[in-house]
């Protein structure tokens, strides 16, 4: 199904930040499926940990105990807060279960309704399209899933004032990722803290694109000084191999109780193994502390393309996760950049994204600095 626009090339072979399509021509990614190759294409010790799982045990049913699952849920645990964790496959699964979580929490008491902000993006399946703050993703899918409420961006105000006694749930992204790469203030998340504390609500926080370092530490949260009750995880939590992940503060993680959340595939021995290998090099190569340097070095390129080309409106990110919003179209900047051979990404029509593998080296960075130069410079001339 054209559930996606292709575009014209067919990759076979990735290493590092590198690709290689059917015809033997070689790009550099700095946009690895969407940040999920956060250690860059085929890491040896993910690979070597995913062949050696593949030998001993892929699957189990979840109605058995899982002992690389279990593991799993120690290491999140132990990276963020103490809490239960439900494995999923992706990113809007988990997202799913958070909400289900929250909805069953609140069932007694009468509260269901879920705060979460205009431009944000939680996922395709129903109810996380609904909590998606774009239009554009729901078109066509009324009826939605009702009791969701829309406040814009870090307006604090506007929280406070959509807090009625029904709320159950703030959902947030600490950066808005497809909603342009916008990052949540110090005081809109704070407060987002304060309320749901204090009128027993839960907070939901969506870090599927910035957490396992991208951002400069394991979590994004971890930047803003607070906690939330519920985190949700998938891309680079896999390194490529497909999982999400849910973790809840222990006083809410047996809120959901069996048969009333599940997946098949959810948590399965090779996914968890995959997720296991990606925290032990995080830790052994020190990427949340490389995402931090790179980053740095990412947003003075930006800032420095800023400064030659009028067109370059504002640079904006935090670590790996970095974007130039533009006054004119982005789309085609980027088909040219990937006719150079630079693979990176364009949303909302103007906002060029950069999410490279944590791994890539200055020399590589500048090199797509040097082509997307390139293709700017060949883009003013015709604007």
């Amino acid at each position: 199904m054209p559930t996606y626009r292709k575009n014209p090339v067919v990759f076979v072979k990735g290493k590092g930040s590198y690709l290689w399509d059917i015809e033997g021509n070689k790009y550099l990614d700095c946009f690895p499926g969407w940040g999920v190759s956060g250690l860059g294409h085929c890491h040896p010790s993910l690979v070597k940990a995913v062949r050696e799982q593949a030998g001993r045990l892929m699957h189990i049913a979840n109605n058995y105990y899982n002992e690389v699952q279990g593991d799993l849920a120690k290491e999140i645990s132990k990276n963020s807060f103490d809490g239960k964790c439900f494995f999923s496959n992706s990113g809007a699964e988990a997202n799913e279960g958070a909400m289900k979580l929250a909805r069953k929490y609140g069932h007694e008491k009468g509260k269901f309704k879920i705060i979460s902000t205009l431009g944000s993006f939680h996922g395709r399946t129903l109810a996380a399209v609904t909590a998606t703050g774009q239009p554009k993703y729901q078109q066509g899918f009324d009826p939605l899933v009702p009791g969701f409420i829309h406040v814009p961006f870090n307006d604090v105000e506007a929280l406070r004032k959509a807090f009625d006694g029904e709320i159950i749930a703030v959902l947030l992204e600490p950066i808005q990722g497809e909603g342009g790469v916008h990052i949540a203030t110090p005081e809109f998340l704070k407060e987002a803290r304060r309320l749901c504390t204090e009128r027993d609500a839960l907070l939901i926080l969506d870090e599927v694109q910035t957490g396992m370092g991208r951002t400069g530490k394991i979590f994004a949260y971890q930047h803003f000084g607070i906690e939330p009750d519920i985190m949700t995880l998938a891309k680079t939590l896999g390194g490529g191999i497909a999982i999400g992940a849910m973790i809840a503060q222990k006083r809410i993680g047996d809120v959901l109780q069996p048969a009333t959340h599940a997946t098949t595939f959810g948590g399965n021995p090779l996914a968890c193994k995959a997720a296991l290998a990606v925290f032990e090099i995080l830790r052994k190569e020190k990427l949340a502390q490389r995402s931090a340097k790179m980053g740095k070095l990412l947003k003075k390129s930006f800032e420095s393309l800023k400064k030659e080309f009028d067109f370059i409106k504002e640079v904006r990110g935090m670590g790996l996760m970095m974007a130039m919003e533009l006054s004119i179209d982005g789309v085609e900047l980027v088909k040219r950049c990937l006719e150079e051979r630079l693979v990176i990404n364009c949303t909302q029509g103007n906002v060029i994204r950069f999410m490279p593998a944590m791994t890539i080296t200055e020399k590589e960075l500048l090199q797509a600095i040097d082509i997307v130069r390139k293709v700017f410079r060949k883009g003013k001339a015709s604007v």
